[in-house]
């Protein structure tokens, strides 16, 4: 029989949202502290918003209770810029640079997943160079 866990379920069974900063090349990047009561989606944009996070580099979000965790920069990065959309404002300083490096990474991920589907041959047909592909 299982043990019962330590942690109760209600605290595991939501979305949570952490943020990894980058504190400069003394101190480097770690997950920002984050209160239990709000660990939410709408804590980390007011958060980015108000200028808590000096340099934001990645976002996740993971819920324990369903067993799940993603990377979720790109949405947080299209959640700011909706959000400065509505307001017809821009979004300001760091949060900017957060949806400027996320805009410029999605532009180069077709590119990257053709460049990571093709088979690089040696003029032999040995994997590695240019030549024709082995028959399979």
């Amino acid at each position: 029989m299982a043990s019962p866990s330590i942690i109760p379920a209600d605290r595991l069974d939501r979305d949570i949202y952490i943020v990894l900063e980058d504190f400069g090349a003394r101190a480097g990047c770690a997950w920002r502290e984050t209160d239990e009561s709000d660990p939410d989606l709408e804590t980390v944009l007011q958060g980015l918003l108000s200028g808590q996070y000096a340099y934001p580099v990645r976002i996740v979000c993971f819920n324990a209770g369903e067993g799940w965790g993603r990377d979720a920069t790109s949405d947080v990065a299209d959640a700011l810029a909706q959000r400065a959309a509505d307001r017809d404002d821009e979004i300001p300083g760091s949060p900017a640079g957060l949806y400027r490096r996320q805009r410029h990474a999605a532009l180069r991920r077709p590119a990257r997943a053709a460049a990571a589907g093709r088979r690089v041959m040696f003029k032999e047909g040995k994997p590695g160079g240019a030549g024709p592909p082995p028959q399979s």
